[in-house]
């Protein structure tokens, strides 16, 4: 049998793996005043669906990301999901930055690199709002081979400024229209990322996760080694006939299928189905009007 101390995930201990986990349990005064979204069954999902391909004019959607020696993946799913979302409603192609979210959105959020709240991150978007990755570029530009980096870096400071300075901070601001979860239900779930876009998803990861490379993950063997936030961008069914869930991990390419991995969906494998949050972009501060309010409109519940 496999002990912690020993147990070694592509030559990575797992004590270097679990500080990558970033997710944190939501406390349960954070949900209070929390809607639950549900779509119902009368929108008609497609069998597969990929927001890459369905919105091929918003590059954000298909980046694969490196969170580096730090537990920002709940900052990660936010800032993406938020990210495709502008595009896909406001046809704004802009990178947001998790380092503004990393940074300062302190301990409402969490504990920086030390783990966060995935809901608490777009509550932070509602109220804060977040500016671009040009203003805030992420602080770890070195990245690591994931899983496991080390040493682990601390939370970066939170400095209000953009690195370019003819940008003003609070003029790259971009916000949040509300925060929510959506019912665990699969039907709602689906229905929320046909309807409005990648959603942000956390679960429980096990040893067997880190040995991921291809196909559809079902949890075997080994322990609980913390929670993972990710961005949920589709589903579909293999050739084996097992539905599953697409989503973008933030280990960079060189981890599952090119940064990407299934998992079984419909069965709330691993809890992936318990979490999920998102939220819609906001045309507050915006440099330019959006024209056609009627695609908020129809975004909205």
């Amino acid at each position: 049998m496999l002990t912690s101390s020993k147990f070694v995930i592509f030559g990575t201990k797992v004590g270097e793996f679990k500080h990558i986990l970033g997710v944190k349990p939501t406390p349960k005064k954070e949900l209070l005043g929390i809607p639950i979204i549900r779509h119902g069954k009368s929108l008609k999902m497609p069998a597969n669906f990929d927001a890459r391909t369905a919105w091929p004019q918003c590059s954000t959607i298909g980046r694969i990301l490196d969170q580096g020696h730090c537990g920002s993946c709940w900052a990660f799913g936010a800032v993406e999901s938020l990210s495709d979302r502008f595009c896909i409603h406001f046809g704004m192609n802009i990178s947001l930055s998790v380092n503004d979210l990393l940074a300062c959105c302190g301990f409402l959020c969490g504990s920086g690199c030390d783990g966060g709240v995935p809901i608490s991150a777009w509550r932070y978007f509602v109220r804060s709002g977040v500016v671009s990755e040009e203003c805030d570029p992420y602080f770890d530009d070195i990245g690591c081979s994931h899983p496991g980096c080390e040493p682990a870096y601390p939370t970066p400071m939170c400095e209000k400024k953009c690195v370019k300075g003819n940008q003003l901070w609070s003029q790259s601001k971009h916000y949040s229209v509300g925060a929510y979860r959506i019912n665990s239900d699969p039907t709602d779930i689906m229905a929320e990322v046909y309807k409005n876009g990648p959603v942000e998803v956390a679960f429980t990861v096990y040893e067997d996760f880190a040995h991921y490379k291809s196909g559809v993950y079902k949890h075997v063997t080994g322990s609980v080694m913390g929670g993972h936030a990710v961005k949920l961008i589709g589903w579909g069914t293999s050739d084996d006939g097992e539905d599953y869930w697409l989503l973008a991990n933030q280990w960079n390419k060189g981890w599952g299928e090119d940064g990407y991995f299934k998992i079984r969906r419909g069965t709330n494998e691993c809890g992936i189905e318990d979490d999920v949050v998102a939220g819609l972009p906001s045309t507050k501060n915006l440099v330019r009007e959006v024209a056609d309010m009627d695609i908020l409109k129809a975004a909205s519940f």
